[in-house]
């Protein structure tokens, strides 16, 4: 299914099926209302903890400086803010469309002792409320694949940055080691729902997060619309085999 915003088709893919553009979001939503007390208890299993070495390498590619202020977009239970923050980042626009996952990362911010540092703002990555040219950096994680129109998001992350700023994302992608691929489909497609439903008494909402990571553009696909949003310098990093990838871009 295309996300381009000037593209007449009137469905976007949720997972493995088609719906109606103007509902995804709201099916999105639900997902993560349903998930957020869980999540990252469940980023632990789903990813066997390696999900914090990926964000661990994500958080030192965008380069914390003190300075600097970062603008994270999806950023949910805020554990790149926090990252950032950690790294000796400066002040942080910790957004997110969901105010559950939001409540949960101002919690855990509270309980860091960085509410001082960041501030919380409940905001579409499709839309942002934020002046042309005033962050230093934009970072999405695991959030890009859930926005219903993703040209809309790089184009908005593009927007906000300062001329020599620059935009990251941390993604689920494509595997590029064959022999791990059975493997990986096994666990995403047999093992996830059900711990779901073990785990946060909700097996569909981990079905579909499973789905959306298979309907996902592949590094170079990302890495092209990056390009056509107007990114500089665009590379690819994968990670743990492509499992899953960092894409990086910058404003000139």
């Amino acid at each position: 299914m295309s996300d381009n915003p000037t593209s007449t088709t009137d469905s976007v893919d949720f997972g493995y099926r088609s719906v109606p553009r103007a509902e995804k979001a709201g099916m999105v939503r639900a997902v993560f209302e349903s998930v957020a007390p869980k999540y990252d208890l469940m980023n632990d299993i789903m990813s066997l903890g390696v999900h914090r070495v990926w964000k661990h390498i994500f958080v030192s590619d965008l380069d914390p400086r003190p300075h600097h202020q970062l603008l994270d977009l999806a950023g949910g239970t805020g554990d790149i803010s926090f990252g950032w923050l950690g790294q000796g980042g400066g002040k942080v626009l910790l957004s997110d469309i969901n105010p559950a996952m939001l409540s949960v990362g101002r919690d855990r911010a509270m309980n860091k002792g960085l509410v001082g540092d960041i501030a919380f703002l409940v905001v579409d990555a499709e839309r942002v409320p934020l002046p042309d040219r005033s962050v230093d950096r934009v970072s999405i994680a695991f959030g890009l694949r859930n926005c219903t129109d993703k040209d809309a998001v790089l184009a908005e992350a593009r927007r906000v940055l300062k001329p020599g700023g620059r935009f990251l994302c941390l993604e689920f992608s494509k595997v590029q080691v064959a022999a791990l691929t059975p493997i990986y489909d096994a666990w995403s497609f047999k093992a996830l729902p059900r711990i779901g439903q073990w785990v946060a008494k909700d097996g569909d909402s981990y079905q579909y997060l499973a789905e959306s990571i298979r309907t996902f553009p592949d590094q170079a696909r990302l890495a092209a619309m990056m390009r056509q949003a107007g990114f500089a310098r665009v590379s690819v990093r994968n990670l743990s085999g492509g499992i899953a990838a960092i894409h990086a871009g910058w404003r000139l």
